[in-house]
């Protein structure tokens, strides 16, 4: 394995899946009928976001617990991110006839393997690749994380449908975010910057906090650096952070709510940030 610093201190997710799912459940099961059928996200309803989640399961326990590599196939020319899309598109289809007990029940299922698979697996193995951090194979404590951040959103997404919206337990939102600024160094990758010059990023409120992306020997990177006074700030409040890094709202939105401070270049840049396959 390669030094992973530049991505910044470890986070550890593995003892979080069985809460996020139980939370989850309690959401689909206080659904009225006709809330499954609410616009979710675009082209998906709140039952398609949940049998998504069905799949993932399926997929990270097929591959990760019993190392099964068979699956559909790329098509001529598909990129990864048009071959994500349509795998799961495919998969949300067949799932249409499984009515809205039989994906909870089966949620319950995949989700209490999913806990007993990150509680028990070592976090510096190596791992799925996480591309919108620039690395491949990525330390599993990050795939890890990241694969909570899917969880919570896509739950999210199902709350924002019927009403409910974003769950304010901060400490949920407080690791996905850590987790959605990892891709900083990844974001800035092409924005010039002389070595030593700092960008900082505040998230205010319950679940936030800072981090500071430093340039040197051509990249970016969020290990820890001698201070120094940030050539840019950006300052967000918690909801704005995560819809931008999930693309829930457009990097022209968030730089009207943010507050910023310095270059206007770097700043601007920070904005584009996205933590999802998009």
């Amino acid at each position: 394995m390669t030094d992973f610093s530049w991505l910044g201190p470890v986070i550890d997710a593995r003892d979080r899946f069985a809460a996020e799912r139980a939370a989850l459940l309690g959401d689909l099961r206080a659904l009225p009928p006709g809330g499954w059928r609410s616009p979710a996200v675009p082209g998906w309803s709140v039952r398609d976001v949940a049998a998504h989640l069905l799949g993932d399961d399926y997929a990270r326990l097929s591959m990760q617990r019993d190392g099964h590599r068979d699956g559909p196939p790329f098509l001529p020319g598909e990129g990864l991110a048009a071959y994500i899309h349509r795998t799961n598109q495919e998969w949300v289809d067949a799932c249409a006839r499984l009515s809205p007990r039989a994906l909870t029940d089966t949620l319950e299922l995949t989700g209490a393997a999913i806990a007993e698979l990150f509680r028990t697996s070592d976090p510096h193995a190596p791992a799925l690749g996480v591309n919108w951090a620039g690395v491949d194979p990525a330390p599993l404590w990050l795939d890890c994380a990241r694969e909570f951040t899917e969880h919570w959103t896509h739950r999210q997404q199902i709350r924002h449908a019927t009403g409910l919206g974003t769950d304010p337990d901060p400490a949920a939102l407080g690791l996905v975010l850590d987790t959605f600024m990892r891709a900083l160094p990844h974001t800035l990758r092409d924005t010039p910057a002389e070595d030593g010059v700092q960008v900082r990023v505040d998230v205010d409120g319950p679940g936030g906090g800072t981090w500071t992306v430093t340039a040197g020997n051509g990249r970016w990177s969020l290990a820890p650096a001698p201070a120094g006074t940030p050539a840019a700030v950006v300052r967000l409040d918690p909801e704005t952070a995560w819809l931008l890094c999930t693309r829930g709202i457009e990097p022209e939105t968030a730089l009207e709510r943010a507050g910023l401070e310095g270059d206007e270049r770097l700043g601007a840049a920070v904005c584009h940030i996205v933590s999802i396959v998009y």
